[in-house]
C-alpha cells in the first residue's frame, strides 16, 4: 500500500514505533560512550565517539520533532499528502542514516559501532525501522513528493511549516518584503560587496524587524523567540545578510535586557528596537576562536573610564554600528572567564574611506568569500576610552556568565538562518530544474535530479521544525542549550548540502559567478562556523547528555 494513502493512525503506530526504538538505542549509545569517555580520560580525547553521539542524539530529536509537527497538524486537519510524504521520507531517511552512518560532514560519517554499540544492539533497530526505511526511501514515494512540489511550484514552503495565525501572517509578510525588496537586488550586493543599502535597513526597521523578540515596554513587538526564526528565516531566504542584519540587535537586546542596569536599558533599548540604533558584537580575537578564556584584550579602569586594548576580528557590520558589545578583561590575574567584563561602548559611525572615526581605535576589512553586505573587520583598540557607565550591569567579571546568556537565543537564530538558505537553495534549484532542457525535457524529469529537490525539501522542513521547537522552549522560559546546538548544528549541515546539490543540479551555470546559486553556496558555508563551529557545537551537545552517564 502506498504511504501516501495510509491511513494516519496506522503510520501513527509505526512512527511510534520506530521512534521507541531509536530512543531505546540512545540510551544504549548513552552507556556505552560514557565507558570510552571515561576510558580516555575525558571527552576532548574522545570526540569522535563523543561527537558522534551528539549527532545521534541530534538526528533522534529531529525524527521526534518531525512526527510531532505531523501530529499538530493531523490534530488541525491540516496534514495533507505532502505533509505524510515529507514524514514518511524524513523518518525512513534518518532512520537510514542509524542504520547505515550519520554524516557529520562529507568525509566523517559516525556509525553505531564507532560510539561502542553492540551487533545485536544496532540489528534490533534495524529491524524495528526497516519497514518504514523501505516505504519511505521507495522511489514511487519520492517520486510522488516530486510531482506535489512541481505542481506547485512558488508555494511559501514545501508542507505546511505549522505556525499559528500570527506567526504565519508574519511570514507572509516578510515573504512579500524578500521578494519584492531583497532578491531582485541581492546578487548584486553581492558580487559588488557593497553594504545593505541604508533604505532596506530603515524598512526593516518600519517592520519591527530590530525588535521582534525584545519586551514591548521597551519598544519592542514583544513576539517571543519563534517569531524571531519567522522573520530571520524568510530574511535569509532571500538574502543572508539581510536575515542577519538583526543578529547583533538580539545579542546587544539580550545583553542588556538580561544584565543592563535600569539606566542602561532606558538609554540603548528603545533604540535598538527601533533600529535607530545599530549594534556589533565584538567578542573574537585572532588565535583565540572558540576558547574566550584565552581573550586577551585588557580594560584598564582609571577614574571614570576604562581604557581599553587589543585586538578583535571578525565583527560584523562595525563600521556602520552605533554601539559595540565588547568583551574585555578587567582582572590580569583571573587567566579564565573570571576576569572578563562587558562594555556597551559607544562609536561614530563610518565610511569605507574612514571607518572608525573614532580616538583609539583602527581596523581592516577581511575580505570573505559570502555573507556579505555588512562586512568583516578585524579591529584594533589602543587605549580606546569607555566610560565607567558603560560596564555592563556596572559589575566587573560578569562578562562571559553574561555572554553566555545570550548563546541559545543566537544559536536559535542561526539555526533559523540556515532554514532560509536551505529554502533559497531549493527555489534556485527547482525553477532550474523546471527550466533547463536537456535531451528534449526539463531535467527535473530525471529521478537523480528530482531527488535531489525533494530531499532539499524534507530536510529543510525538519531542520525548521527543529529550530521552531527550540524556539517554543526558549520561549517558555526553559533550559534550551543542548536544542539550540542541535537545530543550530543540524541545519547548518541541511543548509550546506542544499547549496552543494543545487549548484549540482546548475552543472557548469552553477560556478558562474552571474548565477545566485553559486552565492548561496558560499553563503552557506559560514553557517557551519560561526555562532559555534560544529565542532564545538557536538562538543556542547555530548558533554551535556553525557553529564552523569560516567
Amino acid at each position: 500500500m502506498a504511504i501516501a494513502s495510509r491511513k494516519s493512525e496506522e503510520l501513527a503506530l509505526d512512527y511510534s514505533a520506530v521512534l521507541t526504538a531509536a530512543d531505546r538505542l540512545l540510551l544504549v549509545a548513552k552507556a556505552a560512550v560514557g565507558v570510552k569517555v571515561q576510558a580516555a580520560g575525558g571527552l576532548d580525547a574522545a570526540q569522535h565517539a563523543g561527537h558522534g553521539f551528539a549527532w545521534l542524539a541530534t538526528t533522534v530529536e529531529a525524527m521526534r520533532q518531525l512526527f510531532a509537527w505531523s501530529n499538530r497538524l493531523e490534530a488541525d486537519n491540516r496534514c495533507g499528502e505532502i505533509e505524510r510524504l515529507i514524514l514518511a521520507i524524513g523518518v525512513a531517511e534518518y532512520a537510514a542514516q542509524i542504520v547505515g552512518g550519520i554524516p557529520m560532514n562529507q568525509s566523517e560519517v559516525i556509525r553505531l559501532a564507532a560510539l561502542g554499540v553492540s551487533v545485536g544492539e544496532a540489528r534490533r533497530f534495524e529491524d524495528a525501522a526497516a519497514a518504514m526505511i523501505a516505504a519511505g526511501s521507495s522511489d514511487a514515494t519520492k517520486a510522488r513528493l516530486a510531482g506535489l512540489i512541481a505542481a506547485n511550484p512558488t508555494a511559501l514552503t514545501f508542507g505546511d511549516s505549522g505556525l499559528d495565525e500570527t506567526h504565519a501572517a508574519m511570514h507572509a509578510e516578510m515573504h512579500r518584503f524578500s521578494q519584492a525588496e531583497v532578491i531582485p537586488q541581492a546578487h548584486q550586493w553581492h558580487l559588488a560587496n557593497a553594504y545593505i543599502p541604508l533604505d532596506i535597513i530603515a524598512r526593516l526597521a518600519d517592520l519591527g524587524v530590530f525588535g521582534v523578540s525584545m519586551p514591548e515596554d521597551w519598544g519592542g513587538l514583544g513576539l517571543g523567540k519563534e517569531a524571531m526564526c519567522v522573520v530571520s528565516e524568510e530574511l535569509s531566504r532571500g538574502y543572508i545578510g539581510v536575515g542577519s542584519l538583526g543578529t547583533r540587535s538580539e545579542i546587544a537586546g539580550e545583553l542588556i535586557i538580561a544584565h543592563g542596569t535600569p539606566e542602561q536599558k532606558a538609554k540603548y533599548l528603545p533604540g535598538i528596537a527601533a533600529g535607530s540604533i545599530l549594534p556589533t558584537a565584538v567578542f573574537t580575537e585572532p588565535n583565540t576562536g572558540s576558547d574566550l578564556a584565552s581573550l586577551k584584550t585588557r580594560a584598564v579602569r582609571q577614574g571614570d573610564k576604562y581604557l581599553i586594548t587589543g585586538q578583535k576580528t571578525w565583527i560584523t557590520h562595525p563600521v556602520r554600528a552605533d554601539l559595540m558589545t565588547v568583551l574585555a578583561r578587567t582582572n590580569p590575574d583571573e587567566k579564565g572567564y573570571r576576569g572578563l567584563s562587558m562594555f556597551l561602548a559607544e562609536k561614530p559611525r563610518g565610511t569605507d574611506a574612514l571607518p572608525f572615526p573614532a580616538k583609539g581605535m583602527t581596523g581592516g576589512e577581511i575580505e570573505v568569500l559570502g555573507y556579505r553586505g555588512m562586512k568583516e573587520y578585524e579591529i584594533a583598540f589602543d587605549n580606546f576610552e569607555v566610560p565607567t557607565s558603560q560596564l555592563l550591569g556596572g559589575v566587573e567579571g560578569q562578562g562571559f556568565k553574561q555572554l553566555m546568556a545570550t548563546f541559545e537565543a543566537a544559536r536559535i537564530q542561526t539555526a533559523a538562518r540556515a532554514v532560509g538558505v536551505a529554502q533559497n537553495a531549493l527555489d534556485l534549484a527547482l525553477s532550474y530544474a523546471r527550466d533547463r532542457v536537456q535531451f528534449g525535457q526539463p531535467i527535473f524529469a530525471f529521478p537523480r535530479v528530482a531527488n535531489k529537490i525533494v530531499m532539499m525539501a524534507v530536510e529543510t522542513m525538519i531542520a525548521r521544525q527543529l529550530t521552531y521547537f527550540a524556539a517554543r522552549e526558549k520561549d517558555a522560559g526553559r533550559r534550551c542549550d543542548l536544542e539550540a546546538g542541535m537545530a543550530k548544528l543540524l541545519a547548518a549541515r541541511v543548509a550546506w548540502a542544499a547549496a552543494d546539490n543545487a549548484l549540482q543540479i546548475h552543472g557548469g551555470n552553477g560556478f558562474a559567478l552571474e548565477y545566485p546559486i553559486s552565492r548561496v553556496l558560499c553563503d552557506a558555508r559560514i553557517l557551519n562556523i560561526f555562532e559555534g563551529a560544529a565542532e564545538i557545537q557536538a562538543q556542547v551537545i555530548a558533554r551535556r547528555l553525557l553529564e552523569g552517564a560516567n
